[in-house]
């Protein structure tokens, strides 16, 4: 199926739907490195469809393809909670450019990610005129208009209109890739829409993973220590009162779920950076000056890593560090960082440490794309199996 892929980053959103069966027609990026990081990894081809440059320069009319799926992650600093703030103010908004390219490639389906701030109260509004932009591309935003205006143009239209005037439905949520096996408590909204005349009743993939699991495995059957063969803690106060509340949660049995992936389960079996078998590991390189500050302490070893931050002028003070048990701590290098965003080992990155730790920060989750990407995959070819089977009848009443 064919996909175009809007501000790809190191290709984290675009790498998962590859895995998931999509072939990109197009992928568009302004980052000089990440452009680098793209053409250096022979699984996008090493960059034969990158479009490098801003996305306001790309006409997607010039894609003669049926467009499957549009997919990407528009720059999230406006509505970031560790940024300026900003919203609809800040220059670097671009969701009116990918509502751009949905009216211009008219995908089946399309996939957006962005931070959880822009759930964040003091956005509903802007918030709300996202969603009904990507329900009615349409209807463009005119250079006399403000936003307000093209606002409540839109919603005249559905009061008008009602459900007939819908272009694409629109699903949105707010995900942990925790529960779905990223080792990262990550938090980001998913805008997933389908067009309105395909028909596609399509859900969100349940999840797979749980913290609740991940307490037991430490704290009941302590198979967690056990496995990684190390001695059980002390169990203190407050992970005893955790425990004791999942037991009688789930009855005194195992929750089904599979427990949240550790820092600890994800870089165990990678050398210290400093050891000398490091070489033989890609793009683990160890980077000193690693220092706490109140409220940044870092990734605890033995729970999932907070979620990668990328700051504008580099990695902030206090973030991807991994802390240890005896309260060290050291930043993560840009392997195991890749790692905590799924990308394969095998996969390189362009750029300084500070450079490939931005592009890493701003990634999607390799495996939680090539998650949603399959569940989007098999709705689409559900579909073009029945429209084939259609034809395939109509064929044999005449």
């Amino acid at each position: 199926m064919n996909s175009i892929e809007i501000f790809s980053g190191a290709g984290g959103l675009a790498l998962g739907l590859k895995k998931s069966g999509f072939e990109h027609k197009a992928i568009i990026e302004i980052n000089k490195d990440a452009c680098k990081t793209i053409r250096s990894n022979k699984i996008f081809h090493f960059g034969k469809n990158l479009f490098e440059g801003s996305i306001s320069d790309f006409n997607f009319m010039t894609i003669s393809e049926e467009i499957d799926l549009l997919s990407g992650g528009p720059p999230c600093q406006p509505f970031s909670l560790g940024g300026k703030s900003k919203g609809r103010h800040d220059i670097r908004d671009m969701f009116p450019e990918a509502v751009r390219a949905i009216r211009e490639s008219k995908p089946k389906a399309f996939i957006f990610e962005n931070v959880k701030g822009l759930m964040r109260a003091s956005f509903n509004d802007y918030f709300e005129y996202i969603l009904l932009q990507l329900k009615h591309p349409s209807i463009k935003r005119e250079d006399s208009e403000n936003w307000e205006r093209h606002k409540i143009k839109l919603l005249e239209n559905e009061k008008i209109n009602g459900d007939n005037s819908l272009e694409y439905n629109v699903i949105y949520k707010l995900v942990n890739a925790a529960d779905y096996g990223i080792p990262q408590k990550r938090e980001r909204v998913f805008f997933i829409g389908f067009r309105s005349d395909i028909n596609i009743n399509w859900r969100f993939p349940e999840p797979t993973h749980s913290e609740d699991t991940l307490i037991w495995e430490k704290w009941i059957s302590k198979e967690y220590w056990l496995r990684h063969k190390i001695p059980i803690p002390q169990v203190d106060e407050k992970n005893k009162s955790k425990a004791e509340k999942i037991n009688k949660k789930y009855a005194y049995i195992k929750p089904t779920k599979k427990a949240w992936l550790t820092v600890r389960d994800t870089i165990s079996d990678l050398p210290y950076p400093t050891d000398s078998q490091v070489k033989r590991v890609n793009d683990h390189i160890f980077k000193g000056g690693a220092k706490i500050y109140p409220g940044h302490t870092g990734s605890y070893i033995d729970e999932p890593a907070k979620a990668l931050k990328a700051g504008d002028h580099g990695v902030p003070g206090g973030e991807n560090m991994i802390r240890y048990q005896d309260g060290s701590v050291r930043y993560f290098t840009v392997r195991e960082s890749a790692r905590f965003q799924t990308f394969p080992d095998d996969f390189t990155f362009e750029g300084s440490w500070g450079e490939a730790m931005r592009q890493l920060g701003n990634a999607v989750p390799v495996k939680l794309a090539e998650i949603i990407g399959k569940s989007i995959f098999k709705s689409l070819s559900e579909l073009k199996n029945d429209s084939k089977s259609l034809i395939r009848q109509d064929g044999d009443d005449i």
